[in-house]
């Protein structure tokens, strides 16, 4: 039986000019990589775990965690300014 599936694409709109690329990263070695918690159970579990992957695997300079009120809410202008001035890549996530 066939069907269609419907698959989205997990990449947000970036906010910038139009034809402006992103900047993509060839290695993680020195960066700072930023997390931003949903509020959802178990995220700071993971990303804990993740922090020390990065760091001792990947060599990443510093791991900034950053939480947001719950998972229906944006973040604040002030985390995501705060991110955007501070970290080479951010992360968002979801426990459970």
């Amino acid at each position: 039986m066939a069907g269609t599936m419907l698959v989205f694409d997990p990449v947000a709109p970036r906010d910038g000019e139009p034809g402006q690329s992103s900047r993509k990263l060839d290695d993680l070695k020195g960066k700072v990589v930023g997390f931003i918690d949903n509020g959802k159970p178990n995220f700071n579990h993971l990303v804990d775990d993740l922090a020390e992957l990065l760091v001792g695997k990947y060599r990443v300079a510093a791991v900034m965690k950053r939480a947001k009120r719950g998972p229906g809410v944006p973040a604040p202008d002030e985390v995501i300014k705060e991110l955007c001035e501070r970290c080479d890549a951010v992360i968002t996530g979801s426990g459970d």
